[in-house]
């Protein structure tokens, strides 16, 4: 696809093309989560769009855009499983074959899931294989259009829309001023939610949040220059587990966003409970982690409110009765 650069217009035409495809997810609030906060803790619940996660937005917004004769070739894309469900979700509304490249370690849920909205699916080992080049060498093969997850910009775009709605549905709220905590893996919710903001609501600050030991992008925002993980596996925060942040996105980061925050998984996971304890929404690992920075990282953060978005909910059931042992659910 091209790789020319995102702007905020492009924002605007996804939203468009979007309009009646995805949910407009709500704004929700506890005054229990607020207390932990120590301020206004505003949650965009994320996890309630198509296919769990804010993943269907970038893949609506890129494929919708596609020509006829590309939709009937089909489109490839690679990801631990959000991303994945997300163009199955897309491709099949448009009658387009989707071949899903995942990693071995994937949640079975998202496999399932995705398997089972129609894609199909190629295993491969994130530890020690390249998921970028497995992807492009099998468009190439197949002659299939490969839908980046983040670095993308057309997928950035729909991305993008998630800020549009902060935007709109904070200043409903009095709210005109406050840090944006976003889940981050390459930066393209991250990026788009940002560039949306520049825009609609300049007075917001978004801040991405990573996991322990997977902090490539807080560690290349304090660089100044792209830093990779040293590990490629191994966190409960899968969704946001990526090599290093994107060429495309990086840039947008560095010049919008404030410093990256990192929470530990047991953080995500108590993170988890609360949210299903006084929200009543099921989150994943990578899904809670701005939520968890809201709650347990106060110090870190300005302002009297704070905006989080709880990016997914794709969780596997083991994991998830795990997390809401963590703590009390009064």
């Amino acid at each position: 696809m091209s790789r020319e650069a995102v702007d905020h217009a492009m924002i605007l035409a996804a939203e468009e093309r979007l309009a009646g495809k995805a949910r407009l997810t709500p704004i929700l609030s506890s005054p229990f989560l607020n207390e932990i906060a120590g301020r206004q803790v505003l949650v965009k619940p994320e996890c309630l769009q198509h296919t769990g996660s804010f993943k269907f937005r970038g893949a609506w917004s890129a494929i919708s855009a596609l020509a006829k004769k590309a939709l009937r070739r089909g489109v490839i894309a690679f990801s631990s499983g959000n991303h994945a469900q997300g163009v199955a979700l897309a491709a099949r509304a448009h009658d387009a074959p989707a071949l899903i490249v995942m990693p071995s370690d994937a949640p079975a849920a998202k496999i399932a899931n995705t398997r089972g909205l129609g894609g199909e699916v190629v295993m491969y080992d994130r530890a020690t294989q390249d998921r970028d080049a497995i992807g492009e060498a099998l468009a190439r093969e197949r002659g299939l259009t490969l839908i980046r997850p983040y670095d993308e910009p057309l997928v950035i775009a729909g991305q993008g829309t998630v800020g549009l709605e902060i935007a709109q549905q904070a200043a409903e709220q009095g709210v005109a001023e406050a840090e944006v905590l976003v889940p981050c893996g390459g930066g393209g919710l991250t990026s788009g939610i940002a560039l949306a903001l520049e825009a609609e609501a300049p007075g917001m600050l978004v801040r991405p949040v990573e996991p322990e030991g997977f902090d490539d992008v807080a560690r290349s925002l304090a660089s100044g220059r792209i830093e990779e993980n040293a590990q490629r596996a191994g966190s409960l925060c899968d969704a946001i587990v990526t090599p290093s942040p994107g060429e495309i996105t990086f840039p947008i980061l560095a010049r919008l966003c404030g410093p990256g925050l990192v929470v530990s998984e047991d953080e995500a996971l108590a993170a988890m409970a609360l949210a299903f304890a006084h929200l009543r929404i099921v989150l994943e690992p990578g899904g809670a982690v701005a939520l968890a920075a809201a709650l347990f990282h106060p110090a870190e953060i300005k302002g009297e409110s704070v905006i989080v978005v709880a990016s997914g909910g794709n969780v596997d059931a083991h994991v998830f009765h795990d997390a809401l042992g963590r703590v009390p659910t009064t």
